[in-house]
């Protein structure tokens, strides 16, 4: 067994970004932890796709959504979407998380491990004797800092009365995927029943930083079950980078929103250019992390209720990126959420 596998504990807080200048603010993106829903007609679940730095975004399609009344009763995320739901869920406002995130200097997000300060060889031997190049330390205690300002620890702080529902009673939901068991893991929903813990008393940033656990980026989160071997947990979007479906039941009870870091593409869209060993390397593993939520993608169903932002071509892992580049996927988040409610017959265009 690796020493190198963090295991995680939890808290969280955000930024926030500019007011948008035709939506009416409202004082919270969800109702408060452990209600019933809302008694509003825009009540949805949200469903956010990963994406590393290009996570502001999200943040500029939620204030959007926010500034038109919409209430989100249960949040789903990824990596990114995971950071940004958990703040989501924990109550924050989108000029909160705005704020939030433009205050970040992500450069800090690349904590390097002790074997990355050897000379020439340092950054190999990281990812080949610790699993990572970087340590993810700093992130993991970011997010559970933020979080305990938003008096969330646990995933009881996040409990969620909702009757009759099939659903697990928690508002916030994060994938990461199980390579010691091959699967896709629901975080707070399958603690009890893969690791035999109690989901409530799981720390929330712990959740998070398993879902964000990028493969030979950053340490992988070793996870020990009540009784066997530990699993070792990476990123979720290694399997269902956006879990559009993840709320869905029979009779619908609000419409469920999803937020895709990425622009719609046409048909047969060539998505990665293979130019040599590196870029085939890319491109399969890029393959690997989209075809499950590709096949969902081609059905129109659930292309009517996605908002795809632009990224402009900012990379997940660019933590060198500048505020200008920070301001333009914020704004895109924003006109792609804009677009989307004048489309979708769930919205109200901005007068």
């Amino acid at each position: 067994m690796i020493p190198c596998y963090p295991v995680i504990p939890c808290y969280p807080v955000i930024p926030c970004y500019p007011v948008i200048p035709c939506y009416p603010v409202i004082e919270k993106v969800m109702s408060a932890p452990g209600t019933t829903p809302a008694p509003t007609s825009k009540q949805a679940d949200l469903v956010l796709e990963g994406g590393g730095v290009k996570g502001i975004g999200l943040v500029g399609a939620i204030s959007v959504l926010e500034h038109e009344g919409w209430v989100f009763n249960r949040v789903a995320g990824t990596s990114a979407g995971a950071i940004v739901g958990a703040l989501v869920a924990a109550g924050l406002t989108a000029q909160a998380l705005h704020d939030l995130m433009a205050s970040i200097d992500y450069t800090r997000f690349r904590d390097p491990t002790v074997l990355d300060h050897v000379p020439i060889v340092g950054k190999l031997l990281s990812v080949v004797a610790e699993e990572g190049l970087y340590q993810g330390g700093y992130a993991h205690d970011w997010i559970r800092s933020q979080l305990a300002d938003a008096g969330v620890r646990t995933f009881s702080d996040l409990a969620y009365d909702d009757p009759g529902s099939p659903l697990p009673p928690y508002r916030l939901v994060v994938n990461t995927s199980d390579v010691s068991r091959g699967k896709l893991v629901r975080l707070p929903w399958d603690y009890l029943s893969d690791f035999g813990l109690d989901p409530g008393a799981c720390l929330v940033a712990d959740a998070v930083r398993a879902s964000m656990s990028i493969p030979f980026f950053y340490r992988p989160v070793r996870l020990q079950p009540a009784h066997g071997q530990a699993s070792v947990l990476v990123d979720g979007g290694m399997l269902s980078n956006f879990p559009v479906g993840v709320f869905d039941r029979s009779p619908e009870r609000w419409p469920t929103i999803g937020i895709k870091l990425s622009a719609r593409q046409p048909p047969n869209t060539l998505e990665h250019q293979v130019r040599g060993d590196l870029s085939l390397v890319e491109a399969m593993v890029g393959t690997m992390t989209s075809w499950y939520d590709q096949m969902h993608l081609a059905d129109p169903g659930v292309v009517a209720r996605t908002i795809f932002v632009d990224t402009t071509g900012v990379a997940s892992t660019d933590f060198g990126i500048t505020p200008a580049q920070q301001q333009q996927l914020f704004d895109n988040g924003q006109q792609a959420a804009s677009d989307w409610l004048a489309a979708s017959p769930l919205g109200v265009s901005c007068p």
